[in-house]
């Protein structure tokens, strides 16, 4: 039970891919669901890429800033997931790997100023009261400004980068950054570039906790939703994405349990973070 976040930085990292390919390999026990939550300002990529612009865009983040107003927004956040999990073939989905989209226009962050609190609080009640797992998709801006409360009130960080030379300068900013406003970060490594992980923590100063391999036509099932080829949930990158995802949860919960050992909280519900 976890709630974690992922940023990237420019260059386009990857991250909502990753995000998807966790999503859909996470390990899940009886009773338990994963929630994936665009919750990028620049907007999500999930309901024009993988989903093909199939169900409009009458889902999403942009939904609740309305509801939050009329003090709906429980019951307006679950209406909100899309439900990712059903297979081929199968009777009835089980309903537990679960996205809320994102915005659809960068335009619409401006109407969110009061939803992200709101979400931050709400991933902590689903961790504790549910037993579900939260991933958050922040892409490059949405661990700062507003939106950084969703970073702050994580688990766990992690930064998705690729280990080739642009990548990695672009990153050094980027982790400093994030050090200095949510505490320790870890890296989420994307297997591009000739720099082995050992190089890309003695460069960044972080942990690379998990690596995903560079795997373009697969990546592509997930990011624009190419024909999803037979081998796809056996292939590579599925198959690092489900070891990766342990590895995160691991991390999450030694965090966790590091800066909150007693499960202690401030009153209005949110988990006080030692820098």
């Amino acid at each position: 039970m976890a709630v974690i976040a992922l940023a990237g930085c420019s260059g386009a990292p990857g991250v909502t891919t990753s995000a998807l390919a966790l999503l859909l390999s996470w390990p899940l026990e009886a009773g338990r669901r994963m929630i994936l939550c665009e919750c990028d300002p620049d907007g999500g990529a999930v309901l024009h890429g993988l989903l093909q612009a199939s169900l409009g865009d009458r889902y999403g983040l942009r939904n609740l800033s309305v509801a939050a107003r009329k003090g709906e927004f429980s019951d307006a956040f679950w209406r909100q997931l899309i439900d990712l999990s059903g297979e081929d073939g199968a009777r009835e989905s089980p309903r537990d790997r679960l996205l809320l989209p994102g915005i659809t226009d960068p335009a619409q962050a401006a109407s969110l100023g009061s939803v992200w609190k709101i979400l931050a609080q709400m991933f902590r009640g689903i961790d504790a009261e549910s037993g579900h797992d939260v991933l958050i998709d922040l892409g490059r801006r949405g661990a700062y400004g507003p939106s950084g409360v969703l970073a702050e009130q994580a688990d766990a960080v992690f930064v998705v980068v690729r280990n080739t030379l642009r990548c990695l300068q672009a990153a050094e900013g980027r982790v400093r950054a994030l050090e200095e406003s949510v505490g320790d970060v870890s890296v989420l490594l994307i297997n591009e570039g000739p720099y082995p992980a050992g190089e890309v923590q003695r460069v960044l100063q972080v942990p690379v906790v998990a690596t995903l391999p560079y795997a373009p036509k697969d990546a592509l099932v997930l990011s624009d939703g190419a024909e999803q080829p037979r081998h796809f949930p056996k292939s590579p990158l599925m198959k690092a994405a489900r070891t990766a995802s342990t590895l995160l949860v691991q991390r999450a919960a030694m965090r966790r349990a590091r800066l909150d050992p007693r499960g202690l909280h401030t009153e209005d519900g949110e988990v006080t973070h030692a820098r």
